[in-house]
């Protein structure tokens, strides 16, 4: 049997959709370690893995600074190699005794790809978003602001390049941390019709669809068409646009579900109308099976989940990896870019999208393939095609 090593971010969306796939692996009887954070303690010890805690190596970050890390590449770039160096002895001395076959490693979670070069073990990048070459990296739009702190942090990053070679990391630039080429045997929780520019990955690819939970509800479409509003978990204090959202929807026949956030004083929103339901947080899957339309932040996990369902959407992205999302979800015809977040521009779209019987034809399409994609059972296959040097 096998010995596998998972390491992932403390983000629910790299994390869930790994979980599957551990559970293939360990049912199969091989022997898996999971380094994590103690908020995926139980799931992980559920599904048979070790369960090794990363939370006192991350650096502790502010409120501000989670915001930050996903808009300001500089920030991410210091976060990553504070943790590889806070981790190093620990998880290389461990590695070094485990002798594991293969590491599995967020995409985003740099530090699993750094310990499997520097420990010359065999590496599998597992990708919730989707995959990025030279290719389809052309294809992000950074933001003004995104470009700017970019450029002001090269500095920064730079003198962490140097931290990362001082510490044994044989690292050439940034650029060699975070993008895969079509050399690297790499898991892609989409399918290739939702993947933009499919054709340019090689058969290292593995596109095995959405990890979405096929949750049981007994909650039923009611007669009155259903609109859930989200802007995720992250980036969700926006009572502009909430309160926009109200004042779009409050004269619709429809039912609308709002889930705002836990830092989101729901009281000051203003009077709330009788078909709204506004709430800090909701089971997204049970809300998305009896929802007709999703305005959303386009986050992965969010426009995959829908998707899933054959919900489409009102895409609302709040930076560039969002926009692409939700620019593919667009030019699939599966749900409409919203113009701008004031009521007409928003009440227009979601009724747009109600009464044009084509964006969720284009939705339930997409949801087919992500069906048909193979799931955990062909992400673990992979890894142990990897393991015993056969050709995926």
């Amino acid at each position: 049997m096998s010995k596998i090593v998972f390491f992932s971010i403390p983000a629910h969306g790299h994390t869930n959709p790994t979980i599957p796939v551990v559970l293939e692996l360990t049912k199969k009887g091989h022997e898996v370690w999971y380094y994590s954070f103690d908020v995926f303690k139980e799931r992980i010890e559920f599904v048979g893995a070790k369960f090794i805690s990363c939370d006192e190596y991350l650096p502790e970050l502010r409120p501000e600074d989670e915001k930050k890390i996903g808009k300001d590449f500089a920030a991410l770039i210091e976060m990553v190699v504070v943790s590889t160096i806070n981790l190093d002895k620990k998880v290389c001395q461990e590695l070094r005794e485990f002798k594991p076959d293969c590491i599995v490693s967020d995409s985003v979670c740099f530090w699993g790809k750094l310990f499997a070069e520097k420990l010359n073990i065999k590496y599998v990048c597992s990708t919730t978003t989707f995959a990025f070459n030279k290719y389809s990296a052309k294809l992000m739009k950074p933001g003004i602001g995104e470009l700017i702190r970019s450029i002001v942090g090269m500095p920064r990053i730079n003198k962490k390049i140097e931290l990362l070679r001082e510490n044994g990391y044989n690292v050439k630039n940034f650029i060699s941390i975070i993008q895969n080429d079509n050399d690297t045997n790499t898991i892609v929780y989409t399918s290739k019709e939702f993947q933009p520019m499919s054709e340019t990955f090689s058969d290292k690819y593995a596109f095995v669809g959405p990890s979405v939970a096929n949750t049981e509800t007994e909650e039923q479409k009611g007669e009155r068409r259903t609109v859930y509003i989200s802007l995720g978990t992250v980036l969700n204090k926006n009572n502009k646009f909430y309160e926009n959202c109200i004042k779009a929807l409050k004269e619709c026949d429809v039912n609308v579900i709002m889930s705002v956030g836990e830092k989101t004083d729901i009281s000051d929103l203003g009077e709330i109308p009788n078909h709204f339901q506004i709430k800090h947080k909701v089971d997204q899957i049970k809300v998305l099976k009896k929802s007709d339309v999703f305005l959303t932040h386009c986050g992965m996990n969010s426009v995959n989940e829908s998707l899933y369902y054959g919900v489409p959407m009102v895409l609302f992205p709040q930076h560039s990896e969002q926009g692409l999302v939700a620019e593919r979800t667009a030019e699939l015809g599966a749900g409409i870019m919203l113009k701008g977040n004031n009521p007409k521009h928003i009440k227009g779209a979601i009724e747009q999208v109600l009464n044009d019987d084509a964006y969720k034809e284009n939705a339930n399409k997409i949801s087919s393939s992500f069906k048909v994609a193979g799931g955990a059972k062909k992400a673990a296959d992979m890894i142990l095609m990897v393991i015993n040097n056969k050709e995926y």
